[in-house]
């Protein structure tokens, strides 16, 4: 995070911890405000990657999940990075400006994806770089946010994946149970005043929150304490647009493909509740209330809710969901009670 950028922050009355915002003062009632009202976020907790070079689109399609070639300067997508065994290595909304693609991804999760595809250049002419510092990331929901934003641009993203510019402003719209847009800021001057536009009507919340609008989103996130734990099918990425199953080679798509085409998935992620304050982390394991040795699931993220507890998304073996036996921590932890995810599995 640019200095000037943090110190506008704090001056705004940000709590830090390291580079990332825990909070702007009372984290309890921005989860509550972010389920109800118009927020906005920094999102300096996601980092940015650059590739670019004659080569980078096809350098892209040989590497990730999705098929690269439908991101356009008008429209993102997610894409899974994987390793040969199918593992996800990292997951990023991928979008682009210009002839240079941008991959968007937790912070703690940039250092091992570019030391894994600068493996695979080679020959190609294509460079990659941590491009974090170029952007000022906001993130901005609520039923009011598209009017708010209107304020400040004259096109807006109408649908979730899509991507609009003006002047140095690039807004995503993401999915969300309510209206929920990204905006890259190349200007520190313009993302002071975006900021300061938004805290007219709304309310600025720490990272915390934002991450709860995931997981009610249904969006899965890879860190650094779950990569290589999940194929992409696991955390539902084929019914958030984020596979491909015609494109061509990358690595572990034979794998992905297996398990889309015969029917192999025995674990996907679920949504749900578990009543207690104690934070689980992502990878953390579940048990069954018989079984405290082997782990039925995996945490993919989880944070707390103003309604008391966490709310979690986790990848759990289907049979044991489905007969909701699912503990977190040992066979004694508390319990995860599922709830609906905002779209259906597949039949």
């Amino acid at each position: 995070m640019k200095i000037e950028w943090k110190t506008f922050l704090a001056d705004a009355g940000a709590e830090f911890a390291a580079d990332h915002i825990a909070h702007f003062g009372n984290p309890e009632q921005e989860r509550e405000v972010a389920l109800s009202g118009l927020v906005f976020s920094d999102l300096s907790h996601l980092g940015v990657i650059a590739v670019y070079g004659d080569d980078a689109e096809a350098f892209l399609q040989s590497q990730f999940s999705n098929d690269i070639r439908l991101v356009t300067g008008s429209s993102s997508q997610l894409s899974a990075y994987c390793t040969p065994k199918g593992r996800m290595l990292g997951l990023m909304r991928v979008f682009r400006l210009g002839e240079t693609y941008y991959l968007r991804l937790p912070q703690d999760t940039i250092e091992a994806v570019l030391q894994r595809l600068r493996m695979f250049v080679l020959r190609a002419d294509v460079t990659l770089e941590d491009a974090s510092e170029n952007f000022v990331r906001i993130g901005i929901s609520g039923e009011a946010a598209a009017d708010e934003l209107g304020t400040v641009m004259a096109k807006l993203p109408a649908e979730p994946d899509q991507i609009v510019h003006a002047g140095d402003i690039s807004l995503l719209r993401v999915p969300g149970v309510r209206p929920r847009f990204e905006a890259y800021i190349s200007s520190l001057e313009n993302a002071g005043k975006l900021w300061d536009s938004l805290n007219v009507r709304g309310a600025p919340v720490g990272e915390s929150a934002w991450r709860l609008l995931e997981i009610l989103a249904g969006l899965p996130s890879i860190f650094a304490a779950s990569s290589e734990l999940f194929v992409p099918q696991m955390v539902n990425l084929q019914l958030v647009n984020g596979v491909s199953f015609k494109k061509g080679c990358y690595p572990g798509q034979e794998i992905v493909a297996r398990m889309q085409y015969l029917g192999t998935l025995k674990r996907r992620m679920y949504l749900g509740r578990i009543d207690t304050d104690q934070p689980a982390s992502p990878g953390d394991s579940l048990f069954t209330s018989t079984d405290s040795e082997q782990a039925i699931g995996r945490v993919v993220d989880a944070q707390l809710h103003p309604d008391g507890g966490q709310a979690l998304l986790a990848v759990l073996q289907i049979k044991i969901a489905e007969a909701g036996d699912m503990h977190l921590g040992s066979s004694t932890g508390p319990l995860m009670v599922l709830e609906d995810l905002p779209y259906p599995f597949e039949a």
